[in-house]
Order: structure tokens, then C-alpha cells, then sequence
């Protein structure tokens, strides 16, 4: 017996004798029986599957001396040469080495001319996705509209590269990956034929190793029969294609469900060891927690699914009721994800042993579920935890931000201590609610707004905090002494910006028989800063009345509110006689009637003529040493532009 090429020796004839494909099968045969062609057909699919045999069997059917016929006879003088690769009407392209602009016009001029000895001129185009975009070109009108008796028919497994004006032009039939079942039978009937004795798990492990192609199954095959054995046993079939048996994914099942991580390792060294293919040594694994998650959710009505004898149905079954369902989907979906990182590993060996010892891992860590309830466990106690008190100061110690550098201030708040202050409480204290000033009721802790900051949002101020420094023995009783429950901080707001010094005037220097001095009377609205200032202008509907006013930056100095303009251009529009009419009056209404407003120009704004700017540069120390030293001249002097 020769066993060297299978899959020449038992070459389907016929289209009966082709496994698989039955649709295309049956299309074209009975466009062959009833004489009915297409001028060209497209036959897509992977390698193996019957594209060009089924190409060859068409070809013979046209041209058989009894056709029209379903069916080639095989015995004629015509099939006989076709069947030899000698058919003179029957031409065979390789589109991989001849696949240029030039064969293309050869075969459109070899096509106008009339068969020689059969009915039709049947050119075979294999691997045609391999021709050039110019020899698509040049074959596109002879594709459209080929002379009648003459016929097209193109091979690929790439049809993503044909351009969409041929694949419009052909008939096309995508050929499918055969199944397990049917490489089984495929396969059974040649060694059958062979009069080989097998065993029926021998031949299924090379139908799952050939992956749906016929090809690759039959040179499998042709490899185990060089052993020479008298019978195909399976385990013969493991060694020679190095794959691994049943004993050693039930071994590594074992030992993940022990999480035995030493008998993992023993498990990937015996497949390393034997020298199996990791590729399908994964495909297998993933089977195997295919087969378990639905034996584990269906029972015995998915064992025909499954397609196991009995012996690995209650061999699997054992492990799905031993494994968790949802630990068998888990490591199922691992398998999947693992399998393209594994192959494309640098490492494949070690990904593999990642993988497995995952998997036996896989218990200890916490599940997804579990994870998303401590986070909200998480989440709520830190909610409901109460902010821990602020460290209050002891009444006579010097407060920690007294020593600061003092800054500047926009906006001085006036302390509302126990005293009564003119002009009442702003709004947003009544009705029963305490204003920061407030003494009554706890204080407010520290941590409940940011650190530094007031409850407004600007700046905690460090120039003023000397009201708090010293405790004055001299004050009368009605204003008391505040203790340490009922500490806080200086009321006053800074701005950051403003880089000019204010002198602000507190109650602890100033205190006269016992009344806290106001220096302005408090508006009925707050807070009492520019920014509020601009705010209670935008709401009063006055911003057309004060045009530029948003431009200039506003700093308040005791009862004095000066407005600094960027530039002259904005002095002109603030301090215009009705702009000032309406400023003053909003000012009174939002700071109170003691308000002063002061409107300055930038002396930065102002812009110096170039004259100016020479005389300025020519006598400057730097660049005096630099004429000097260079012997240099200068040529223009422009001003500053920021950008």
C-alpha cells in the first residue's frame, strides 16, 4: 500500500464523491445538466475544502461527450484527459506565478479563439486572488462579456483582495469548513478502502486536528498510516501528531480543583516533555470546559450535542458537578482569551503555565460581585463617617497664623461677635440660622469646607488674624471673652491677586468702652466683596449703565473702593461723569452709604511713546555694557507685546 499522497490517489471524481459543500454541489451540476452557464464563477473558502476539485469535476461535466449531464461519466476520452491536467480546452492558471498585466492579454487573446476538441473553454484561475490590480483590470471587460463558449472560473481564500467590479462580474459560492462528522466519514470510507482497521477515536482526534479542511485531514492521515501498524490506534495518532490525551486534562483538572500549583507545573512539563502541540493542546482544554459548562447546565441531553462516547459523558460529568458552574465559565472564557496570547507569545511555553496556574488560582481571588459590594460597603461607611472636630486654639495662645506674612485683601468682612452690629444681619443669617459670626450653637468644624478657605470660597486671611492674637483684660463685660468651644477663625476674605498693601482696622485694635467699631455700615446683601460687588450690579440690570467695569479690578480699603483700569481707553468709559452717578449709588446700596469709590488708571496700562521707550533703553546699566563692549548700535526699540 502507498500511503505517500492520499490526496491525489483518492481525489474526488464526481461531484457524489466530494464530502461536503452540498449547496454549491448541487447548484452547479444542475447548471451543467441543464447547459445553462454563467460566464464566470468565484469560489471562495480556506484551503482544502474542494475548491478546485470541485473546478475540475464542472469542467468535466460541460465537456463530457454525453452532455449536457449532472454528472461527469469519467470513462470518456474528453473526461480522461481533463482528469490527466491535459485537456487542451481546459486551461489551468497558477495566478501566484502568472499573474501579471501581460498574462492577462495572453489570455484574452486565447480566448476569442474556438474550442479545439470539447463543447466549452473553461479557464481555471487558481489563487486568483494573487493577480495585479492592472491584470483585474485588463480582464474585466472579458469577464462582463465573454464569447459563449467560453467560461471563467476563479479560486481564492482571500476574497477581501478582489476588487469589488470583479466580484460583481462572477457568480460567487463561499465553500465552508467541513465538520468533524463529516472528515469522520470522509476519512472512514478511504480506510475502508485501504482495508486499514481504525479505531473510531483515532480517526475523530485527525478530524478535529485537520480543523474543517479535507487536505489537511487526508496528509494527517497519510502521516500516522507511514507507522506502518496493521490497525490506526488512537494512541498511535497522539504520539506521531504529538497530542495530548484525555488522562492529561482530567490530571490538570485534579489538580485546579486542588489547587495544587506543583501539579500544574507537572502538567505543562509532561506537555513540553512529549513535545505536543500547544495550539491544539489549548483548543482541546477549551473544549473540555465546553463540554463540562453544558453537561453541568444541561445534563445528559447535551451529551449528542457533545458528540462523546459514554465513557468520556461520565468521565466530564464527574468534573461538572465538581466544579462550580460559574468557575467552569470563567476558565472557559480564560482558555479563549489565552489561546491568541499563547500562540503569539514570545514565550509560549511559560504563557501556557500562566495561564493554568490562573486558573488554579482563580478561587482564591475575590469575585466580581464580592469586589462591587465592598466597594459600596466602602463607600457608605465613609459616607456616614462624622468629620473630625476642628482642633480649637486655646484662648491666649497665639494662633499659628498670626505669624504668617501678612497679604492683601480685597474685601474685609466685619466679625460679628455678641455685640450688635449696625445694620442687622445680613438675610441669609435670619430666620433662626447662624451666621459664621455667630456664637451660639457648636462651630463649625474645620473639615466640613476646604482647608484655608472660607465658607465663601476665597482665601482664608492671614493680615488680619491680630484681632485673635492677645486677650485684652480691659474689655468690658458685655462683650465676652470667647472660650474654646466657640472659637473661630478671622472673618476676613483675601484675594491673592491684588498686589498692593491695605491697612485693615479690626475691633481688637481699636476697642472703644466696650463697642466693636464698624467702619462701614453692612449692606442688606452679601458677601460684601468685588466680586459680589459685580454680581449685584449684573442682577440690578446696570451693566450697559457701567460699561467697562468688568475690566477693572476692584480693591476695598476700609470704607474705600478703588477701581484700577487696565488702561486709559477704560478710564474714559468708567470714569465718565454718568458712569459714576450709577457706581456710587450701587456702590451705597451693596457696601452701605459710607462707601467711597476711587476710580485710578494702571500705571502699567499706560503706554510710552517709542520716543520715550529709546530714551529709557539708551541709558540703561545692561545696555550701556552691552554697546559698549560690542561696539554696537541700536536700531529700533519697540514696546513689550504680552501675549
Amino acid at each position: 500500500m502507498s500511503t505517500s499522497n492520499l490526496t491525489a490517489k483518492y481525489r474526488p471524481q464526481t461531484f457524489a464523491e466530494v464530502a461536503g459543500q452540498n449547496a454549491v454541489k448541487t447548484i452547479l451540476s444542475r447548471a451543467a445538466a441543464q447547459d445553462k452557464i454563467a460566464p464566470a464563477y468565484l469560489l471562495s473558502g480556506t484551503r482544502g475544502v474542494g475548491k478546485t476539485t470541485i473546478a475540475r469535476i464542472f469542467a468535466k461535466a460541460l465537456n463530457c461527450v454525453n452532455a449536457p449531464t449532472a454528472e461527469p461519466c469519467n470513462v470518456c476520452e474528453n473526461c480522461r484527459q481533463i482528469t490527466a491536467g491535459i485537456g487542451v480546452d481546459v486551461i489551468e492558471i497558477d495566478a501566484a506565478s502568472h499573474g501579471k498585466v501581460d498574462d492577462a492579454r495572453r489570455l484574452k487573446e486565447d480566448i476569442g479563439y474556438a474550442p479545439i476538441e470539447f463543447r466549452y473553454k473553461v479557464f481555471i484561475i487558481d489563487e486568483a486572488h494573487m493577480l495585479t490590480t492592472q491584470a483585474f483590470n485588463a480582464l474585466l471587460k472579458t469577464l462582463e462579456e465573454p464569447p459563449g463558449h467560453a467560461t471563467f472560473i476563479m479560486a481564492t481564500t482571500e476574497t477581501h483582495k478582489f476588487p469589488a467590479t470583479i466580484i460583481s462580474r462572477c457568480q460567487h459560492y463561499v465553500f465552508k469548513m467541513l465538520t468533524s462528522s463529516e472528515l469522520t466519514a470522509h476519512l472512514s470510507k478511504i480506510l475502508q478502502k485501504e482495508n486499514i482497521e481504525f479505531e473510531s477515536g483515532a480517526v475523530d482526534l485527525i478530524a478535529k486536528r485537520g480543523a474543517g479542511s479535507v487536505r489537511d485531514s487526508m496528509s494527517l492521515l497519510g502521516q500516522v498510516l507511514a507507522l506502518g501498524s496493521e490497525k490506526l490506534l488512537e494512541s498511535d495518532v497522539r504520539s506521531i501528531l504529538g497530542l495530548a490525551g484525555r488522562d492529561v486534562f482530567f490530571s490538570l483538572m485534579q489538580a485546579i480543583h486542588s489547587r495544587d500549583l506543583v501539579s500544574v507545573g507537572e502538567v505543562v512539563k509532561q506537555v513540553l516533555d512529549r513535545g505536543l502541540d500547544l495550539g491544539f493542546f489549548i483548543r482541546e482544554l477549551g473544549s473540555c470546559w465546553r463540554n463540562m459548562f453544558l453537561l453541568g447546565q444541561s445534563g445528559e441531553r447535551a451529551i449528542p450535542l457533545l458528540d462523546l462516547s459514554s465513557e468520556e459523558a461520565k468521565e466530564f460529568m464527574h468534573w461538572a458537578t465538581t466544579f462550580d458552574r460559574s468557575f467552569v465559565h470563567a476558565c472557559w472564557q480564560m482558555t479563549v482569551d489565552g489561546q491568541r496570547k499563547v500562540m503569539t507569545s514570545l514565550e509560549p511555553a511559560m504563557a501556557l503555565e500562566l495561564l493554568l496556574l490562573n486558573m488554579a488560582s482563580l478561587s482564591d481571588l475575590i469575585s466580581v460581585e464580592r469586589a462591587g459590594a465592598l466597594a459600596s460597603a466602602g463607600s457608605a461607611s465613609s459616607q456616614m463617617t462624622a468629620p473630625a472636630p476642628k482642633t480649637v486654639q486655646p484662648v491666649g495662645e497665639v494662633p499659628p497664623w498670626q505669624n504668617a506674612p501678612q497679604q492683601p485683601v480685597q474685601a474685609a468682612q466685619p466679625r460679628q461677635s455678641q455685640g450688635t452690629l449696625q445694620g442687622g444681619p445680613p438675610p441669609h443669617q435670619q430666620n433662626g440660622t447662624q451666621g459664621r459670626g455667630a456664637v451660639q450653637g457648636n462651630p463649625v468644624p474645620a473639615s466640613s469646607r476646604p482647608m484655608g478657605r472660607s465658607e465663601s470660597g476665597s482665601p482664608a486671611g492671614h493680615g488680619a488674624s491680630s484681632e485673635m492674637g492677645s486677650e485684652d483684660s480691659s474689655l468690658p463685660d458685655d462683650v465676652h471673652q470667647p472660650d474654646a468651644n466657640n472659637f473661630h477663625e478671622p472673618e476676613f476674605e483675601v484675594n491673592s491677586d491684588v498686589v498692593s498693601d491695605s491697612h485693615i482696622e479690626t475691633e481688637s485694635e481699636n476697642p472703644a468702652h466696650g463697642e466693636i467699631e464698624i467702619t462701614a455700615s453692612p449692606a442688606v446683601n452679601g458677601p460684601r466683596d468685588f466680586e459680589g460687588f459685580l454680581k449685584y450690579v449684573s442682577e440690578s440690570g446696570a451693566n450697559g449703565s457701567v460699561t467697562g467695569l468688568a475690566n477693572c479690578k476692584g480693591l476695598i480699603n476700609g470704607n474705600k473702593l478703588v477701581l484700577t483700569c487696565a488702561n486709559p481707553f477704560h478710564h474714559s468709559q468708567v470714569g465718565s461723569r454718568e458712569c459714576k452717578v450709577v457706581i456710587n449709588r450701587l456702590a451705597a446700596e451693596y457696601f452701605g452709604s459710607d462707601m467711597e469709590v476711587e476710580i485710578v488708571v494702571n500705571s502699567k496700562g499706560v503706554r510710552k511713546s517709542r520716543q520715550q521707550l529709546r530714551a529709557e533703553v539708551e541709558v540703561h546699566p545692561v545696555v550701556v555694557r552691552v554697546v559698549d563692549a560690542f561696539g554696537a548700535s541700536i536700531i529700533s526699540v519697540d514696546p513689550r507685546r504680552d501675549v
